[in-house]
């Protein structure tokens, strides 16, 4: 469905920070990008929802397709049109509109009314459709921002760390309600630090290192395989251990 093929962006006319990123999301799946801040996931992000301009970005090589189309020269606006909505880093949600204000606005562009199937995923938001945005608890704005994207029926879901900062038992609660968004039907890529979270609902795994795709493998292979335990899944335990590993990680050599 969802297809990047050799990538490049930079910032500014001078800063390259993807270097010939590609992958594949098909139909129908998850698939987690995993990778440490400033690894380029969130500039990947940018490049397929048609957001780079605003932050002085541009695909200088490669392409990013939707169905075998090219899209990356494409206005936001009509990318999300073509079915492709993204939950930013940090919910990004209009914290003086109410919460139904919220979700009527993700859903402008929608032929159709999908506020039912956001109040059937997320009762909670239900309740509190007259409440004031800006006074929901971090998991609850999450929640928004998730069903805020989903209103304009989107069939590939971009989701930027919506893990971060929640604990661990609203991370369980996200986890669940990705998987399910999944199961009726949305393709979903996933960008996370939080590993064992990702990978736990996953089909499929990229793992990014400054702005290049360092290793390409099914999800169940990533949770096993013990350069991923080490360095993202917090095994670990020592500076000395950080250091020995970062000169032996195999997939930089």
């Amino acid at each position: 469905m969802l297809e990047v093929r050799n990538l490049e962006v930079v910032y500014d006319d001078v800063m390259l920070v993807l270097r010939g990123v590609s992958l594949t999301v098909p139909p129908g799946s998850i698939v987690a990008l995993l990778g440490a801040n400033g690894a380029g996931k969130t500039t990947l992000l940018r490049a397929v929802s048609g957001l780079l301009g605003v932050h002085d970005g541009e695909v200088v090589k490669g392409s990013v397709l939707l169905e075998g189309e090219p899209v990356h020269h494409l206005r936001p606006a009509q990318i999300v049109r073509r079915g492709v909505s993204q939950v930013m880093e940090g919910r990004r949600i209009l914290g003086e509109l109410t919460v139904e204000e919220n979700l009527r606005a993700g859903g402008h562009t929608a032929r159709v009314s999908h506020l039912d199937r956001v109040y059937d995923l997320f009762p909670l938001l239900r309740e509190r459709r007259a409440a004031t945005a800006g006074y929901l608890s971090g998991g609850e704005q999450q929640m928004l921002a998730i069903g805020r994207a989903l209103m304009a029926g989107p069939r590939c879901l971009l989701l930027d760390e919506p893990s971060l900062g929640l604990a661990p038992a609203l991370v369980a609660q996200v986890r669940d309600l990705v998987a399910e968004i999944n199961r009726q039907g949305t393709t979903v890529l996933l960008v996370e630090q939080n590993a064992r979270m990702a990978l736990s609902i996953a089909t499929h795994g990229y793992v990014m290192e400054t702005g290049r795709i360092v290793m390409d493998r099914p999800a169940g292979e990533l949770l096993a395989d013990d350069d991923i335990k080490e360095f993202y899944l917090g095994t670990v335990r020592s500076f000395r251990d950080v250091k020995h590993y970062r000169r032996r990680k195999r997939w930089l050599s």
